[in-house]
């Protein structure tokens, strides 16, 4: 490991280069199987793609033994990757769109690559809009790159659940900020990551912008343990989140997030 960086009180990314070969490459949306030697493994988003320095990110909240492992390794530390692993977010039938792209706490993570490769081919992509969500302000994840992204032609909205007296953006739900959303929903595409309940909001929300159920994606993490459908911890009505997602377009998952208790 390169570099650990503090993103919130318990969330970290972690910059992974190769000890002795290059890693696969690998597609926005897709994750890898990291693991803790002698600890355990575990499933998570890739937040950064290999760029110049060949480093390949991913940010991880503790939550566990084996993420809290992985959060508390210093530089220098050797992390096993596996992978990479499960299906994209599918940029290439997003270009020539508009884009919305909806994130809850740490879903951002996965989106990350998303927005940085549309920044990296702007161009190809209409109007592109940010909603972000999380608790409190404190627990937003890449502060310090949010107004890089606005900057760069980006409309990049937060909102928090509780706000702190210092402050001064919008509270509430995220989907609370969608009427201010301004893009053509019949011509846009939409990427969505956090909780399942704001997943089922936000389809919700994007399906009244004019957005197609099968033109939004949703990323599902739940439970996946081994990567390859073999274990069949993940397995989500008649899909495995890990081997035919972990991004799904939303009217095929939509019936099974449906069910209650599912």
């Amino acid at each position: 490991m390169r570099e650990r960086r503090r993103e919130t009180h318990d969330t970290y990314t972690l910059a992974l280069e190769p000890v002795d070969r290059s890693l696969r490459p690998a597609a926005p949306g897709q994750f890898h199987m990291l693991w803790s030697f002698g600890i355990g493994e575990v499933p998570i988003s890739i937040s950064g793609l290999p760029e110049t320095d060949g480093a390949v990110l991913h940010t991880i909240r503790s939550v566990g033994t084996v993420t809290g492992a992985l959060c508390d390794a210093d530089a220098g530390a050797v992390v096993g990757v596996r992978g990479p692993y499960g299906t994209s977010w599918d940029l290439d039938d997003a270009a020539g769109h508009d884009v919305v792209i909806v994130a809850g706490g740490i879903g951002l993570a996965p989106l990350r690559t998303a927005v940085t490769q549309i920044l990296a081919e702007r161009d190809r992509f209409g109007r592109v809009a940010l909603l972000v969500g999380a608790r409190a302000p404190g627990e937003i994840v890449f502060t310090n790159e949010l107004p890089r992204w606005r900057s760069a032609g980006i409309d990049v909205q937060v909102t928090v659940d509780s706000a702190t007296p210092d402050w001064r953006g919008d509270v509430g739900v995220v989907t609370r900020l969608f009427p201010r959303v301004d893009v053509d929903g019949a011509n846009a595409r939409a990427f969505v990551c956090g909780p399942e309940i704001m997943i089922r909001f936000a389809a919700a929300g994007l399906e009244e912008l004019g957005v197609a159920p099968g033109r939004i994606r949703i990323a599902m993490e739940r439970n996946m343990k081994c990567a390859i459908g073999h274990c069949g911890h993940c397995l989500f009505g008649p899909m495995f989140v890990c081997k035919d997602g972990s991004v799904f377009p939303y009217d095929v998952m939509a019936p099974y997030l449906a069910v209650r208790e599912l």
